[in-house]
């Protein structure tokens, strides 16, 4: 949208757009919900199949090692044929971290799993009492011999109950000081005794998420990745992979697609206001992706993302907020129905993807906290 394909790259783009329109399956299309894994997975293990599961992964981890901008049209074609979203946790944090920190023993046994689809993991990150305040965590990991003891509760667990393994902090210095300085990254397998698992069900009728509990779960030492009380470090590393996920421009594509379909069939496409507010959205749509640009160039650059995660968080979320707002504009009397309304240009949910977004801006760090950083790393205000 902001830049031309070269020849080669309009080959990519034609080729991706024919599998995609060939092999993605109509029933998950345009789903505003994720799909459960019965109907997601086999679609996921198509993509590995075709090797495109995972194109921001060096080919040596089965990734697809592609440039920059195949990376952008993959996001774009995805966007253009109504993809659902994968398990991002596995292909997106915990995958990264492990090529970038792991110990050859951790990626030999977790990669593979991750690209094949016989693995989804989940983040253990937030807390009853420690959300956006991440360092104030409070579930121990003692390590006694060679494992730790797991004692502690994480909560708000993206696909928790789907998942077969979790990345999570866990204090593992009660005594240490600053409070992240206590801090270790662990894997922890799900199927572990002494591990509850309860699904949330959300405003928006979804059950993405969970809450999860461990009662004295044993831990294998060699599980630890990085060093002792050093996860801090990893867990902001793997934080600018999340906020980019987060702001990945499929997701934004798609919402702008709705708008321009229950607009054109409500008939307020005639309106020059609202098109020119529709103007306006897609301009923000156009500077999503050259930020998302950016910041994919400096992931394979091997550079960390440091505050640039923290902006293209705010600005990719919070001008998804606004998409939907523009989308309930379009449907106009629709705006409040329930179910998916039906249109001569196909169904268009309105009230559910409205629901789900109020959510972006927290997940991930809140908005608040992404200005603090903002504001003490690159604009040099005082604390």
């Amino acid at each position: 949208m902001f830049r031309h394909d070269s020849p080669e790259e309009a080959a990519f783009r034609s080729a991706a757009r024919t599998w995609l329109e060939a092999n993605l399956p109509m029933a998950l299309r345009g789903r505003t919900n994720r799909p459960p894994p019965a109907e997601l997975m086999p679609w996921y293990r198509t993509l590995s199949g075709k090797g495109w599961i995972a194109p921001h992964w060096p080919k040596e981890y089965g990734g697809m090692g592609a440039t920059l901008n195949e990376q952008i049209i993959m996001a774009e074609e995805l966007a253009r044929v109504g993809a659902p979203q994968l398990p991002a946790q596995g292909l997106n944090h915990i995958g990264p971290i492990l090529i970038e920190f792991g110990t050859a023993a951790q990626k030999a046994k977790h990669l593979p799993p991750i690209i094949a689809g016989e693995v989804i993991w989940a983040q253990g990150y937030s807390e009853p009492g420690a959300g956006s305040d991440l360092a104030s965590l409070a579930t121990r990991a003692t390590l006694a011999g060679d494992r730790f003891t797991v004692q502690g509760q994480k909560i708000w667990t993206t696909w928790g109950h789907h998942s077969h393994w979790m990345f999570a902090l866990v204090r593992t210095d009660p005594r240490a000081e600053p409070r992240h300085a206590g801090i270790s990254f662990l894997l922890l397998d799900l199927h572990s005794p002494g591990v509850t698992i309860r699904p949330i069900r959300t405003i928006a009728g979804d059950d993405e998420f969970s809450e999860v509990f461990f009662d004295n779960v044993a831990v294998p030492a060699e599980n630890l990745v990085g060093k002792l009380n050093d996860g801090w470090r990893i867990a902001n590393a793997l934080l600018g992979h999340e906020r980019l996920g987060t702001s990945n421009p499929q997701f934004a594509l798609i919402a702008l697609e709705r708008i321009k379909t229950m607009a054109r069939a409500t008939g307020v496409l005639a309106d020059p206001g609202f098109r020119d507010r529709l103007a306006a959205a897609s301009i923000g749509v156009t500077a999503l992706l050259a930020l998302f640009n950016h910041a994919v160039e400096l992931t394979n650059l091997q550079r960390s993302l440091g505050p640039d995660a923290s902006i293209i968080k705010i600005y990719g979320t919070e001008l998804l907020q606004s998409l939907n707002d523009l989308l309930l504009e379009a449907a106009g009397s629709d705006a409040a129905m329930a179910n998916p309304v039906a249109t001569n240009f196909g169904e268009v949910d309105v009230s559910t993807p409205f629901l789900q977004v109020r959510r972006a801006t927290i997940y991930g760090g809140s908005s608040e906290i992404q200005r603090n950083i903002v504001a003490r790393r690159v604009l040099n205000l005082p604390q």
